[in-house]
């Protein structure tokens, strides 16, 4: 059965690896300002931090925000539960905005109308690649002082109008680069910036919240002048993860440009094929197509993955609506797009590897 998600490896790494493995120099160095440059030159971006996970990155966008137990930030449920946990850790509220059921992309109208005074933060989902209305949702945050937070676990690669997520004009962006992602470091994120300080601070934060400049004195001691002013994390990712992720970085418009190819083919043949209809991409945005999204007519989306798979597709739902979960809070409340979304929401593989 073609699988839904494969790991991305390029050939022949073990030499330079072994070389890395013995050199005596593990930590980030030489292979992470590569990794970062090259992710700087593909997004278009200079404020950009690698990190050693996605979820270090998410709580370190957290802590650049200022964001406290009690704090309420707006989010879709329509997401993966690694976007949301962070928000559980810190003991965040989650406000939940609807979506369009036609798109799965947050609903303007709803976003809206949850924003009060408690609000700190929108964190705008993208959800399995499919770029939302980054110009309204910037805009509303704009309109009301409140940061926008693009969150593009799964969103690498895609674009809103001819900017890549990334450099589309959110406050932040965050990044996964698990074994499933393009590109992927086997475990690994990063964060973008629109502005320097936000940059500044986080690459503080990212190191337990020390300033390497001052941190120790001519002997190499640790100096007692330099003060920890931040709350920080263990978020640099390792040379090796570093070089993985950098060794991707040539082919990685090669195997985004097959992922497109496939989601025109299936195009061509999806509703006749398999009776079920192309999931919309919003208007001048362009997936990454780390999935092909369809939806389903009726009731019938169990029907419709196991006609997948028995025609030799992995086909799956791929995530569960997260307010469904009692760690972010009770009672549940049913939010009509999202439910309606859910119920028709059906990926199919559309890899490089098809």
């Amino acid at each position: 059965m073609i699988p839904i998600y494969k790991p991305y490896m390029p050939e022949g790494l073990q030499p330079e690896l072994e070389q890395i493995l013995y050199s005596g120099s593990l930590a980030f160095g030489t292979y992470g300002h590569l990794f970062e440059d090259a992710l700087k030159r593909f997004l278009g971006n200079e404020y950009l931090l690698s990190t050693s996970s996605y979820n270090t990155a998410m709580l370190m966008v957290l802590s650049v925000l200022g964001l406290q137990a009690g704090d309420e930030v707006l989010a879709s449920p329509v997401s993966c539960l690694a976007s949301n946990q962070p928000f559980a850790v810190k003991g965040i509220k989650v406000v939940w905005v609807d979506v369009d059921p036609a798109t799965g992309t947050m609903d303007i109208a709803d976003l809206k109308s949850k924003i009060s005074s408690q609000t700190k933060a929108i964190f705008h989902n993208h959800f399995c690649g499919y770029v939302g209305d980054t110009k309204a949702i910037n805009a509303i945050g704009k309109e009301y002082g409140i940061p926008v937070v693009d969150d593009a676990i799964e969103a690498f690669g895609s674009k809103a109008g001819n900017e890549y997520i990334g450099n589309s004009g959110a406050d932040i962006t965050v990044f996964s680069f698990q074994t499933v992602r393009l590109p992927n470091t086997i475990d690994g994120g990063a964060i973008t910036f629109n502005n320097k300080d936000l940059f500044d601070k986080a690459r503080l934060i990212r190191d337990y919240g020390i300033d390497r400049s001052k941190f120790r004195n001519p002997t190499g001691e640790i100096s007692a002048d330099c003060d920890i002013e931040l709350e920080g994390y263990a978020g640099l990712p390792s040379e090796i993860n570093s070089f993985i992720g950098y060794r991707q970085m040539d082919t990685l418009p090669l195997l985004l440009q097959k992922q497109a190819q496939n989601a025109e083919n299936w195009d061509q043949i999806l509703y006749d094929t398999f009776g079920t209809h192309p999931l919309s991409s919003l208007s001048g945005n362009t997936p990454n197509y780390w999935v092909y999204g369809t939806l389903v007519d009726g009731p019938d989306k169990q029907e419709a993955i196991l006609k997948y798979r028995n025609a030799g597709y992995y086909a799956t739902g791929v995530h569960i609506n997260n307010n469904v979960y009692s760690v972010f809070g009770k009672p549940y409340v049913a939010l009509k797009g999202v439910t309606e979304f859910m119920e028709r929401y059906v990926a199919i593989p559309c890899g490089w590897w098809l």
